[in-house]
């Protein structure tokens, strides 16, 4: 028997246990873990690159010395794919809103699934100068991450771009390697706290340069020199430098979390020791948390406990629809 026009009745979505956002470190790690505890788990992402990606070289992730930030994340997904989860890869979440006991997930190719629990693993990009050679020399000497990359320029000429913590943090660590560091802030003043200050300036390496801004990173196959503005003469200088570090601030990839979860100052998730958020049945780990330190291997650690607080949550949800489902049947016998 052959129908012709029958309408669609039923809009079917996918429903999952667990639904993991992020590609990273903390994601992949929480999708080993999820499929190990053979929960039904899907991971969304748009890449397994993030910020792991633009870094050169890693050697401070155990077992995996003096290998590429790219090669790293190629190993990570490999690994995952392992593993029996299921990926979507090349959309990311625009959407997430809680309905009872269950989570709705929209990506932004218009597809929506369901889960029973999500971990958010979604990372943070790091904010960019937006000029010119910026994009083209990241990991051919611009860098996001001082403590990544530092020791890759020993005895070398490099800037920091950025006068607030990160930047004087960043410089200080700089000064166990490079040669020179040369700290650039377009404000008058430095917004660092008075003790990073203080360390900068016993450190002769050190120079700061304030009221200035980075117009252009020069550099064919690599960076060779900046070119910055003094924002009062308006005169433009050029200085050779071998790398530069942009410290001016990372903006976690929360949007579509909007209103279900509490976050810091800096807009970055609340969690606690177990992962778990505000909201019940929302997990976080990785960059996008409050967590102090911003480490790959801290990152795949946090994944890991966020999906096995995920996992107990799962059980006690079971358990409890169970009890009340007894419940309701007693009550139906009376």
């Amino acid at each position: 028997m052959r129908y012709v026009g029958f309408p669609r009745i039923f809009n079917f979505i996918m429903l999952y246990e667990l639904a993991i956002i992020g590609g990273g470190p903390a994601g992949v790690a929480a999708g080993i873990y999820a499929a190990r505890k053979k929960i039904k788990a899907v991971l969304l992402t748009k890449d397994f690159i993030g910020q792991i990606g633009k870094t050169s070289e890693v050697d401070n992730y155990p077992g995996f010395a003096g290998i590429s930030g790219l090669a790293l994340a190629e190993r990570f997904k490999q690994h995952l794919k392992k593993f029996a989860i299921e990926i979507k890869e090349g959309s990311e979440v625009v959407l997430l809103a809680k309905k009872e006991r269950q989570f709705l997930i929209k990506l932004e190719t218009g597809e929506e699934l369901k889960a029973k629990a999500v971990l958010v693993a979604s990372g943070a990009k790091p904010r960019s100068l937006g000029v010119p050679g910026e994009k083209e020399l990241t990991g051919r000497g611009v860098s996001y991450c001082p403590i990544c990359d530092a020791p890759f320029f020993k005895d070398k000429r490099v800037a920091v771009v950025g006068g607030g913590n990160a930047g004087f943090e960043a410089a200080l660590d700089l000064a166990r390697y490079a040669q020179h560091i040369l700290l650039f802030e377009e404000k008058e003043r430095v917004r660092a706290d008075e003790l990073l200050q203080e360390l900068a300036a016993k450190e002769k390496k050190i120079e700061v340069y304030l009221g200035v801004k980075v117009k252009k990173i020069e550099g064919a196959t690599k960076v060779t020199a900046i070119i910055y503005e003094d924002l009062k003469t308006k005169k433009i200088f050029q200085l050779p430098i071998e790398g530069i570090f942009v410290q001016i601030g990372s903006s976690p990839s929360v949007s579509f979390l909007k209103g279900l979860v509490d976050f810091n100052q800096r807009g970055e998730i609340k969690i606690n020791s177990r992962g778990e958020t505000s909201c019940p049945g929302i997990f976080a780990a990785g960059d996008v948390t409050d967590g102090q330190w911003k480490q790959v291997v801290i990152a795949a650690g946090e994944g890991a406990k966020a999906a096995l607080a995920a996992y107990e949550y799962l059980q006690k949800e079971k358990s409890n629809l169970k009890n009340t489902s007894k419940k309701t049947k007693i009550k139906n016998k009376k």
